[in-house]
């Protein structure tokens, strides 16, 4: 049966669907693995037993009565514990939010129970959606190498995946945090184009900047889980009303045609060779497989970089407003400090960080007139270990460096996919990222499935499961 819980999401939900195994079976395995290991990986805030259980119950009984919902329907899946669930806490990483219970579920939440999706509970996370864990929390554990970094701030999400804790999780990036767990955990994340999926009921940490989006082992599955919670809402006056594609249905079509672009200079310079290589070796693939690969030169993007840290510390502020500082015992130091910068920043400084964003997304969007995705990075060095990661903090510039890849795509709203692109000399998962067009997100979806199947990393399993 643990075999069961590596499969991928869509794969599950066909053995499901088909009547070979039971959403009950499934649930119950996967409620068993949370109650054996998790203790090892801490991936979990709060796990939904007995809803869970229910809910599994009833899909059965839709499906035996010939009522499909789609490829969620039965999946046991999960949510970060940001994304409110009526009647059940969401603490956001935050142990004074120890008693924060929402009347009524985020949209994004209710989509996947329109799904038919099985909530099985709330992935733990940073304080706050930052880049730190409470110290009054636990962090997750890598489940490929224990003293690497798990990611932030979506780290429940991307080590619940990994370690076969559920088939799919909901994660939010703001500054890479989709991405950067996908990539430690070795699995696919998607950050859809900005305004895609709702933000109603998830806890902000920068409202121009947060995405919602879904993390799972295959291409595949995040393409099922975003056709769930893609669409206007009208609890989100920013979602776009552009109709939603079948993403699983455009997988298909592969990329032969597509135009792909590459700065070789811009996934090296600075980049340790293992992570470029494995850049390289997308283009290889994808160009076996019918994509025309072009050379272009990425425009310069670290002004725009820089201006990320005073529009997301000064949006925070907004976020925190109804708490802080009036509770500010209630912080740690690393988001009270965050906060506070976040008050000293003047309108001036926020004024040229948004121009130099809406600079980054017009040149970035002259660059898609011409090529459907670019090949980049998710990282430019190996995953840091976790005491290294705690030391980033303090250099202004390491954070820029580490979020040299990852915040463009926050900046100017547009669709990323990070994709599992090996492991590097210590055994850690390498990773890389493909930023498409806005609304585009069935290219990505397209490519980023061609590629893990030519390459084959969909199929490795942490040894520590």
């Amino acid at each position: 049966m643990n075999d069961i819980a590596f499969l991928g999401l869509v794969e599950v939900g066909k053995k499901i669907q088909s009547g070979s195994i039971s959403s009950l079976e499934v649930t119950e395995l996967i409620l068993n693995r949370i109650d054996n290991i998790d203790e090892i990986h801490s991936a979990y805030a709060l796990v939904m037993k007995e809803s869970a259980i229910s809910d599994a119950l009833s899909a059965d009984a839709e499906i035996q009565s010939g009522n499909i919902r789609g490829p969620l329907h039965g999946v046991p899946v999960a949510v970060k514990d940001l994304c409110d669930t009526a009647g059940v806490v969401t603490a956001c990483g935050m142990p004074m939010f120890s008693n924060r219970i929402p009347s009524k579920d985020s949209t994004v939440v209710a989509r996947l129970r329109s799904a038919g999706a099985v909530i099985i509970g709330k992935l733990q996370m940073t304080e706050g959606a930052l880049a730190m864990h409470h110290p009054n929390i636990t962090p997750p554990v890598n489940p490929w190498v224990s003293d690497r970094w798990s990611g932030a701030s979506s780290s429940g999400s991307g080590v619940s995946v990994a370690a076969g804790l559920t088939y799919g999780s909901l994660g939010s990036d703001t500054g890479g945090s989709i991405r950067f767990p996908s990539l430690c955990n070795g699995i696919v994340g998607l950050k859809g184009t900005w305004g895609r999926v709702s933000r109603a009921g998830v806890f902000p940490l920068s409202d121009t900047l947060d995405h919602v989006g879904p993390m799972a082992r295959k291409v595949e599955d995040v393409a099922a889980m975003l056709g769930a919670i893609a669409g206007y809402d009208e609890l989100d006056p920013t979602t776009l009303p552009n109709q939603v594609p079948n993403y699983l249905f455009e997988i298909e079509k592969g990329v032969k045609g597509l135009k792909i672009g590459i700065d070789h200079t811009y996934i090296s310079d600075g980049v340790d060779s293992q992570i470029s290589g494995a850049a390289n070796s997308c283009a290889d693939i994808l160009a076996l497989s019918g994509a025309d690969i072009v050379e272009f030169t990425m425009p310069s993007t670290k002004d725009a970089i820089k201006g990320w840290v005073p529009l997301c510390v000064a949006e925070a502020v907004i976020s925190h407003r109804d708490t802080y500082p009036k509770q500010a015992d209630d912080y740690s130091e690393t988001l009270s400090g965050f906060l506070q910068a976040g008050q000293e920043v003047t309108g001036a400084e926020y004024a040229e960080a948004t121009i130099l964003r809406r600079e980054l997304t017009g040149a970035i969007n002259t660059l898609h007139q011409d090529i459907d995705l670019i090949i980049t990075l998710t990282m430019p060095q190996p995953i840091p270990t976790v005491d290294e990661f705690a030391k980033i903090g303090e250099d202004a510039e390491a954070v820029e460096n580490l979020i040299k890849y990852t915040s463009v795509a926050d900046l100017t709203g547009n669709p990323t996919i990070s994709l599992p692109a090996g492991f590097d000399d210590n055994g850690a998962p390498i990773g890389i990222q493909l930023m498409g067009r806005a609304l585009e997100e069935d290219i990505l979806c397209r490519a980023g499935d061609v590629f893990q199947k030519e390459s084959n990393w969909e199929k490795n399993i942490p040894t520590r499961n």
